[in-house]
């Protein structure tokens, strides 16, 4: 699903954001991405949704070289990209069930079933009785599973998790991670940042282990090796710094709170509308009609 050949990006005059790292992620697997403030992680996102472009090498996605997209088709990249932050960014004026139909809407993929959509996903994370409660009548562990929720209901083949037990007790972590856990299962493609050691010890999935913007995939593919004597796992995990900048500032026009944009696409919703029906020959919704509180295996294409 993604593959990075020998990625570099530089920002000026000379910062090393990247250094010729090569790595591959397939579909459906679970990779923790770990390494402290300044390792490369924030760059590593920005590459992945087309954000930033490589100065050397290339970022493929889906099977596709980033590089050669047409900037008309970049939102559809970013559409099928969910996200969850350690802050939750929930809209504190909407309840539960309005900030996941709010997701929806901002990606122009809000029908008439979409209200059953919102209710199913809520039921899945085990809110669904807490459809019409507000952002502060819940617990930090209530709040962190609208997150998911939110950015979950379109089903996106690679769900990009930041801290999401950051702040939260273990009991709670463990929930969130076997929610996670769950979510992947169907074949949605999940990296999460964390700097909790034990928990990805516990979880034994493949780590990619930044260092100074050099890489190294541990427990699976090789990576680009790094100077030996580099410890492959450090503390200091914030990835989304440069992403949030973004996504805050496009949400300060009140049309959308950071974190339910789907990485910025408020401004392309129209389109996307228009997009999506050329695209898909305004085929219907399908896979929606399970009980509450299942989940269908997730296997559309990442880019049309």
């Amino acid at each position: 699903m993604i593959k990075f050949e020998d990625v570099t990006k530089i920002y000026p005059p000379s910062t090393v954001g990247l250094e010729r790292v090569t790595l591959h992620i397939e579909k459906g697997e679970f990779v923790f991405l770990v390494g402290p403030s300044g390792s490369g992680k924030s760059t590593f996102i920005r590459l992945l949704i087309r954000e930033i472009q490589p100065d050397r090498g290339r970022v493929i996605v889906g099977g596709r070289d980033l590089a050669t997209l047409r900037s008309w088709k970049v939102p559809y990249l970013r559409r099928n990209i969910g996200c969850v932050f350690q802050d939750f960014k929930l809209l504190p004026n909407k309840t539960a069930f309005e900030n996941v139909m709010y997701a929806l809407i901002v990606t122009g993929n809000a029908t008439g079933a979409s209200k059953k959509k919102a209710a199913e996903i809520l039921n899945l994370v085990g809110l669904g009785h807490k459809a019409d409660s507000y952002p502060h009548e819940l617990s930090g562990g209530e709040q962190q599973r609208v997150s998911i929720a939110r950015a979950f209901v379109n089903h996106p083949p690679l769900l990009i998790a930041d801290e999401p037990t950051g702040n939260l007790d273990p009991e709670t972590s463990m929930g969130i991670m076997q929610l996670l856990y769950r979510i992947n299962k169907t074949g949605t493609t999940v990296l999460m940042a964390t700097h909790d050691r034990e928990m990805v010890d516990r979880m034994r999935r493949r780590v990619i282990a930044l260092d100074a913007g050099r890489g190294q995939v541990v427990g699976g593919r090789q990576a680009h090796p790094r100077p030996a004597g580099r410890a492959h796992f450090q503390r200091g995990v914030a990835f989304g710094d440069i992403l949030m900048d973004r996504v805050v500032r496009e949400a300060r026009e009140g049309l959308v709170h950071a974190g339910v944009d789907q990485l910025g696409l408020i401004r392309f919703g129209q389109r996307q509308r228009a997009l999506k029906q050329r695209s898909d020959g305004g085929r219907a919704e399908s896979g929606w009609a399970r009980p509450a509180g299942t989940l269908r295996d997730h296997r559309s294409g990442f880019i049309p």
